[in-house]
């Protein structure tokens, strides 16, 4: 029986990695998109949704109902943010092959294009489309303004830029 003991505490430490893996693998299950700044790709179409705010208007959140921005000085289907610009504005991005999905109120036209890096990106009316890194719950729009991003507006006309001191962030 003794001898038996160091195989099972083996096979419990083996199953207890599994189940931890397993567990770690549902983080974000079935949303296809990057789960906001620190998220990961799953499975499925990505619903892009709306949301609404008395200075902004009517914006666009992530499938975790974070807020989304777009760079000014993209063009269609080009990012112009990379290294440090990335690590404070994560980019929307799907499984090459996913089509994201427009929600309630989403009237413009949902694309992807492939970055330099070979990730895939969400657009919206061909701009690409961000997380901002402060941004730690639905409705937060902190990043409005900053670094030339703005609030990815339904309408495809983008907010205005505040004179905000965030502002001096030039990525």
């Amino acid at each position: 029986m003794t001898a038996l003991l160091p195989r099972i505490s083996r096979l419990a430490t083996i199953a207890a990695i599994g189940i931890l893996a397993a567990a770690c693998g549902q983080s974000g299950a079935g949303s296809g998109a990057t789960q906001g700044p620190a998220g990961s790709a799953a499975a499925g179409a990505p619903t892009i949704g709306m949301a609404t705010s008395a200075t902004l208007g009517a914006y666009l959140t992530g499938p975790n109902g974070l807020t989304l921005y777009i760079k000014t000085s993209d063009t269609a289907n080009a990012s112009t943010c990379t290294g440090d610009c990335l690590a404070n504005w994560p980019a929307l991005k799907v499984t090459a092959g996913q089509t994201p999905v427009a929600g309630a109120g989403v009237t413009g036209a949902l694309g992807t294009f492939t970055r330099a890096d070979g990730t895939t990106q969400v657009t919206y009316n061909g701009l690409p489309l961000y997380y901002w890194v402060s941004d730690t719950k639905p409705g937060d729009t902190t990043g409005q303004g900053i670094g030339g991003f703005v609030v990815a507006s339904v309408s495809g006309t983008p907010a205005a830029p505040s004179t905000s001191p965030g502002s001096k962030y030039n990525y």
